[in-house]
């Protein structure tokens, strides 16, 4: 299977799980339905704590058990023994490795490439860069739309639009024609996360503004990607949006839905990495290894 684009939502809980009056509880046509038509899966694998982005990811990306590898949920960037295991199995690495045309749709700017360099040894990459990066692939791919970490939301308080709907729509439609070239095109959503960690009691208003306005974003991401015809996975790595009564992640059930796609009958986050891997006719790997 080729020309699937994948959001990686960062924090962002099934609004099976969510509390009344949440971020979910807004008119979103087009992400909604598609998250009711799938999976809600577990995030914790049985272990306490707080489900955190370093192994939730990294889950998504291999197939694995990052957390039973690690013995405990880690994040948010991956150490060592994560890296270890993305730049021999992340789903970018093995791709490559058969030859499949691979993009994250990120656009990261001279800053971001700067704080690389002036800690060269404490890694500061997410996940998903660093398993780009480990597959010899360039950050900021040429012939791929750059999908803003914000999709038009200031970065930083008060969080507000500053690009309307119909903008976003269009980005969708463009990384839909990026897909046709490519066999996997990703993008890492990680704003959700930045503003779950901003929930306080009591809510703070314009963090629940701007949670809607963010999954709008999306549902008009999503409203181009379909529209234009696209194959769509969208994913989540741990809850923490769904519930701004607290600034810390949850254990709430994460979504797993897509469509063009068979999103088989995953149970937690690591099945869901699996079915995704499968989908272009990769088998498991084992952990032993690393």
């Amino acid at each position: 299977m080729s020309g699937i684009v994948w959001l990686a939502l960062d924090g962002v809980g099934h609004p099976a799980d969510a509390l009344p009056g949440s971020v979910w509880e807004q008119e979103l046509p087009t992400l909604r339905p598609l998250v009711d038509a799938g999976h809600a899966l577990d995030a914790t694998l049985g272990v306490p704590g707080l489900p955190q982005s370093g192994t939730g990811q990294s889950c998504w990306l291999t197939g694995m058990d990052a957390v039973r590898l690690m013995g405990e949920h880690y994040g948010p960037h991956p150490g060592p023994t994560l890296q270890r295991l993305l730049a021999a199995s992340s789903l970018p690495v093995r791709l490559a490795q058969a030859g499949a045309h691979v993009a994250l749709a990120n656009h990261y700017v001279p800053a971001y490439f700067e704080s690389q360099a002036t800690s060269p040894r404490r890694n500061r990459m997410g996940c998903f860069p660093y398993s780009f990066r480990a597959a010899g692939l360039p950050l900021n791919p040429p012939g791929v739309p750059g999908v803003g970490a914000t999709l038009g939301l200031a970065f930083r308080a008060p969080w507000t639009p500053v690009e309307p709907l119909d903008a976003v729509i269009r980005v969708g439609s463009s990384l839909a024609a990026a897909a046709r070239t490519h066999d996997l095109v990703a993008a890492d959503l990680w704003f959700s996360d930045l503003l779950g960690h901003e929930g306080t009691e009591p809510v703070p208003g314009d963090a629940l503004i701007a949670g809607r306005a963010y999954l709008a974003r999306i549902d008009a991401l999503l409203t181009g990607l379909l529209d234009a015809g696209a194959r769509v996975a969208l994913s989540s790595d741990h809850g923490n949006l769904e519930d701004l009564s607290v600034k810390s992640h949850t254990q709430a059930r994460v979504p797993f839905t897509g469509t063009g796609v068979n999103l088989g009958s995953p149970a937690d986050v690591v099945g869901g990495g699996r079915v995704i891997a499968e989908w272009f006719g990769l088998d498991g790997v084992e952990t032993a290894e690393f």
